[in-house]
């Protein structure tokens, strides 16, 4: 699944002169992030937001902007925005300050611990074979 490389330079321009702001290619598309938090993305020929429950509800009814649904699922606090939505600079910027704003209030989640692949052994105690006698 590629991504419209047109509108992946248009948030970068929109975002330029913000401190903190890493690119990485993720669920076939292009997410960015800010300070190692994703708040926004291009996925095909969307932009992709995550603006947070409160925000989604409201800016659900306006035109152009649907739950997002990647997973078959809609996830909570997560849009997607037209190329019609956002033919604009000045509504790019708008919904991507938004999506910022957002991922300011998120605590980064912790570092998952990576694993070695090798599954973990435990020891069993060995069974002496004797029944316990019951106390009477």
């Amino acid at each position: 699944m590629a991504y419209d490389e047109t509108l992946a330079e248009r948030v970068r321009k929109a975002l330029k002169g913000r401190k903190n702001i890493t690119e990485k290619k993720m669920f076939g598309g292009l997410c960015l992030l800010s300070s190692d938090k994703m708040f926004c993305g291009v996925m095909q020929n969307d932009l992709m937001l995550r603006v947070g429950p409160e925000h989604a509800e409201l800016l659900l009814k306006e035109k152009g902007i649907r739950p997002m649904d990647f997973t078959g699922k809609p996830m909570v606090g997560f849009l997607y925005a037209s190329m019609d939505k956002v033919k604009e600079d000045a509504e790019l910027k708008r919904l991507t300050g938004l999506a910022l704003d957002f991922v300011a209030t998120v605590e980064k989640k912790p570092a998952r611990k990576k694993t070695t692949g090798k599954k973990k052994t435990t020891t069993k105690k060995k069974s002496t074979g004797k029944i316990a006698a019951k106390s009477r």
